[in-house]
């Protein structure tokens, strides 16, 4: 069973500067400042990196380049915070631009941020389980791929919202650019048996009083 918590405020913040134009979100109202501070701190240190790895990616980066950003809220309740950041540039004289999605997962009574592996029991296998439930929605939703597909990554990106765990993949990594970045949700009920006790799945599959 689980307990009711607030969630946790979130007001749209503006990261304005020629040709830049990013929102993203400043969490505010936490019963602990601290875990506030951190998760913050969080989110403008994955900001910063997602910038630097889009100059890599984009050629030319400097004069006309354009960024835009914004994010999405996936989950905000029983002291978890699931959201997407995501971010496109363009840089002439680049064909297309290159858009950049990256999620945190946090605790909002302390502020951890989970990895994908923290939400499992302790040596169960669930890159395995996971990665065979990718394969069967590729093959079920006829998902073109660069190559067979084999396993996900250990680290693999995700997020959770309402009661379903996203494994996404970045643009290229298993799918042409055309076909996005490619999302696999997969219910929390079926992952209950590796799920790590008082983890954010179960936390998320419990009943609530």
């Amino acid at each position: 069973m689980a307990t009711f918590q607030l969630p946790a405020g979130i007001h749209p913040q503006l990261w304005s500067a020629p040709g830049v134009t990013i929102y993203y979100p400043h969490v505010y109202g936490l019963a602990n400042r601290y875990a506030e501070q951190q998760i913050n701190r969080t989110i403008l240190h994955t900001l910063a990196l997602i910038q630097q790895e889009q100059a890599g990616n984009q050629p030319g980066h400097g004069m006309g380049t354009e960024v835009t950003g914004h994010f999405e809220i996936k989950t905000n309740e029983r002291g978890i915070l699931s959201l997407m950041l995501t971010n496109y540039t363009f840089s002439p004289p680049a064909a297309h631009g290159y858009t950049i999605a990256r999620s945190l997962t946090f605790d909002t009574q302390t502020g951890r941020l989970y990895t994908l592996q923290d939400l499992f029991k302790p040596g169960s296998d669930y890159v395995s389980v996971l990665s065979a439930e990718v394969a069967s929605q590729i093959k079920q939703r006829d998902i073109p791929v660069l190559q067979e597909f084999t396993t996900i990554r250990p680290d693999q990106d995700y997020y959770l919202a309402d009661k379903a765990l996203v494994i996404y993949f970045p643009l290229y990594e298993i799918t042409p650019y055309a076909a996005g970045f490619p999302m696999f949700p997969i219910s929390v009920y079926d992952l209950l048996p590796i799920a790590a006790e008082q983890g954010p799945l179960s936390t998320l599959a419990a009943d609530i009083a």
